[in-house]
C-alpha cells in the first residue's frame, strides 16, 4: 500500500510541474547593449566567411577536377618528348714540335756565311750572319815604315808636324830605325781612326799589333725547317761546326 501511495504522489507532482511550465509567463527580451564608437565589434569566423551558393560550389568543384585530370596529361606529354643528344666535335689539335735553332760555322768572312745561307734554301728559316771578333792584341802601334836614311826620316817628320800632328817620334835604333811612331792604342778601332787621319793628309801609316791577335770569325744562325736536323744543315752549309742556339736570339 505504501509503494502504491508513493507512485500516486509522484504522478501528481509531475502533473503539477508540467502544468506550471505550460502556464508560466514569457521571459522579457534581452536588451542589446550599445557598442561604443571607434571599437571594432567581435565577429565569429563563421559569420565573416561568405556562404557560397550551391551553383558556385559546384562550378569550383568541376574546375578543380578538370585541373587535376589535365595535370597528368600535360606531364605525360612533356615526359614523352625525346631529347636528342647531339655529340659535340672532338678537338684534336695537333701539338707542334718546338722549334730548333743552330749556329753554323765558322766562316772566314761574311760573304762565305751568306753563300752558306743560300745553299740551305728552305731547310733553314730566318738565317742571320753574325761576326765573332777574334782575340785582341795587347796594343796597336800606328807607324810609318823606316825611311831609306836618317835625313829622309827627319824630313818626313817635319812634314808630319807641319800637317798638324804633334804626337809622333822618330825611331833611332832597332828594326824600325828611321821609322816614325805615331802612337800606341789599346784597341784596333782607335788605331784605325789615327791611321785614317794620317792617310787623309797623304801619310801611308800602318797598324802593327803588339802580341798575338786572333782573326774574326763569321757564323750563320738559323731556325731549322720542318724535318731538318743539325747534321743535315751542317752538311748543306759546308760548315765545320754546328752548335745549338736559343731560338729567342733570332726573334
Amino acid at each position: 500500500m505504501l509503494i502504491r501511495a508513493l507512485i500516486v504522489l509522484l504522478v501528481v507532482l509531475n502533473l503539477g510541474v508540467a502544468a506550471w511550465w505550460l502556464t508560466r509567463p514569457a521571459a522579457p527580451p534581452v536588451a542589446m547593449v550599445a557598442e561604443p564608437e571607434g571599437i571594432a565589434r567581435l565577429q565569429l569566423l563563421s559569420e565573416a566567411m561568405p556562404t557560397a551558393s550551391p551553383a558556385t560550389a559546384t562550378a569550383n568543384a568541376v574546375v578543380a577536377g578538370a585541373a587535376v585530370e589535365a595535370a597528368p596529361v600535360e606531364q605525360a606529354a612533356v615526359e614523352q618528348v625525346p631529347v636528342e643528344q647531339v655529340p659535340g666535335p672532338v678537338a684534336t689539335a695537333a701539338i707542334a714540335p718546338p722549334a730548333q735553332c743552330f749556329s753554323l760555322g765558322p766562316f772566314a768572312d761574311q760573304a762565305s756565311a751568306t753563300a752558306a745561307a743560300a745553299r740551305l734554301g728552305n731547310q733553314a728559316l730566318r738565317p742571320r750572319t753574325r761576326e765573332l771578333p777574334g782575340k785582341a792584341a795587347s796594343a796597336y802601334n800606328v807607324v810609318l815604315p823606316p825611311a831609306a836614311d836618317r835625313e829622309t826620316a827627319q824630313a818626313l817628320a817635319q812634314r808630319i808636324g807641319a800637317a798638324g800632328f804633334d804626337d809622333f817620334l822618330l825611331i833611332n835604333q832597332g828594326e824600325q830605325a828611321n821609322g816614325i811612331a805615331l802612337g800606341r792604342y789599346g784597341s784596333r778601332e782607335a788605331a784605325q781612326r789615327r791611321q785614317s787621319a794620317l792617310q787623309a793628309k797623304g801619310f801611308q801609316a800602318q797598324i802593327q799589333a803588339v802580341g798575338a791577335e786572333g782573326t774574326a770569325q763569321w757564323w750563320l744562325d738559323v731556325t731549322a725547317g720542318e724535318g731538318a736536323g743539325a747534321a743535315q744543315l751542317k752538311t748543306l752549309a759546308a760548315a765545320a761546326q754546328s752548335r745549338s742556339l736559343d731560338c729567342a736570339a733570332l726573334r
